[in-house]
């Protein structure tokens, strides 16, 4: 069983920068993949940023590409999303989310652990 527990989501203006972090428990080992998620009000929880087990490999919606970027520190259970240049448009509950299989996946569904989520909010 896996515990996640997300940290830094705030109130910034357009244009600042945040990082969320996500740490996780509860499994001795680092074979998992690790992705970002986010859900706005009134909409369906979407996808951001995904990374493989061991960092390797990575990928973003197209909205974020350029500007978020997803890594893993040193001991591998805990994933960090950098946002920079922030939109208003990123304003939602940030979730991070773990599945026991070393490649990523961009669909929710394919994760069986969540945080409980940060809030990041944009102001313009």
């Amino acid at each position: 069983q896996l515990q996640l527990v997300e940290s830094g989501g705030g109130l910034v203006q357009a244009g600042d920068s945040l990082r969320l972090s996500c740490e996780v428990s509860g499994r001795t080992s680092s074979d998992f993949a690790m992705g970002w998620f986010r859900q706005a009000p009134g909409k369906e929880r979407e996808f951001v940023a995904v990374i493989s087990w061991n960092g390797a490999t990575a990928d973003y919606d197209d909205s974020v590409k350029g500007r978020f970027t997803i890594s893993r520190g040193n001991a591998k259970n805990t994933v960090y999303l950098q946002m920079n240049s922030l939109k208003p448009e990123d304003t939602a509950v940030y979730y991070c989310a773990a599945r026991p299989i070393v490649a990523g996946s961009t669909r929710s569904r394919d994760y069986g652990y969540w945080g409980q989520g940060t809030q990041v909010t944009v102001s313009s």
